[in-house]
């Protein structure tokens, strides 16, 4: 399904949603068609049985941030703040909110470069994969701007505050593996072997109880916010939820029996 060509998306029969980014041309910045094709993708997947997202980039990259194009045009229109700040929250602000707190879990496959509003693309998702080519760029500070796309929200989080600072005051380019080592990523693949892996990987998610993941991952993503006492009762009232669920009976029966379980999301 194109939505608009600038993002792509195809719905497959065992619930994987794949979202891709096509404007490979401008290294699938996150210019108002993308951003757009990106809210349009979210819309068709609420309304459909997918358990999972996977968002990729075309042409070797993942995304290269923000639009510069935009960016010199405010400069040289002269732009007044106040109304480039309203673009940014009404655009950037709600696309990077609904991602973070999009109901079914989300993975980001990354190729080649992501950077600035890229890099926190691939942060929105729930897990991060990446190819050995994959590098990593919080690099605001390159166009003499502060940080957005949800940085101080998301960096902390996965990598912590001083690891954080480091990246985006020093704006420096870091490889896979250093993402690896860091925790930006999950995962880094062998170009030769993405496909497989990613494939793999992706199963063990959608293959899943759909229900019983959804919660957990709203828990564990909602987790850091919570007190020990407000997670506990959070927790018991998920697990009240999926008691009731086929699933859940599924499950249980095919432990018993020794065989796979076939969950059908009810």
């Amino acid at each position: 399904m194109a939505l608009g060509d600038a993002v792509l998306l195809e719905i497959e029969d065992d619930g994987l949603a794949t979202v891709t980014l096509n404007r490979p041309d401008r290294r699938n910045a996150l210019s108002e068609e993308i951003s757009a094709g990106l809210s349009e993708a979210l819309d068709e997947i609420e309304g459909s049985d997918a358990r999972c997202i996977l968002l990729e980039g075309s042409g070797g990259s993942f995304s290269a941030g923000g639009d510069i194009e935009r960016m010199i045009e405010g400069i040289e229109n002269e732009v007044p703040a106040d109304d480039r700040v309203r673009r940014l929250q009404r655009s950037t602000n709600v696309l990077f909110g609904r991602l973070i707190e999009f109901p079914i879990p989300t993975i980001a496959l990354v190729d080649g470069p992501a950077v600035g509003a890229g890099a926190n693309l691939a942060l929105a998702c729930d897990m991060q994969l990446a190819t050995e080519d994959a590098v990593f760029g919080f690099v605001f500070r390159q166009v003499g701007l502060s940080v957005d796309a949800a940085t101080s929200y998301l960096l902390p989080r996965v990598v912590g505050e001083n690891v954080a600072k480091e990246l985006v005051l020093t704006g420096d380019i870091i490889g896979a593996d250093r993402a690896k080592v860091i925790g930006l990523v999950n995962h880094v693949y062998d170009s030769d072997e993405v496909d497989e892996q990613v494939d793999a990987f992706v199963e063990k998610i959608v293959s899943g109880p759909p229900i019983a993941l959804r919660h957990a991952n709203r828990l564990v993503g909602e987790g850091l916010e919570k007190s020990l006492d407000q997670a506990l009762t959070d927790e018991a009232v998920a697990q009240g939820i999926v008691f009731d669920t086929a699933d859940h009976e599924e499950g249980v029966s095919a432990f018993f029996e020794d065989r796979d379980p076939e969950y059908e999301g009810r």
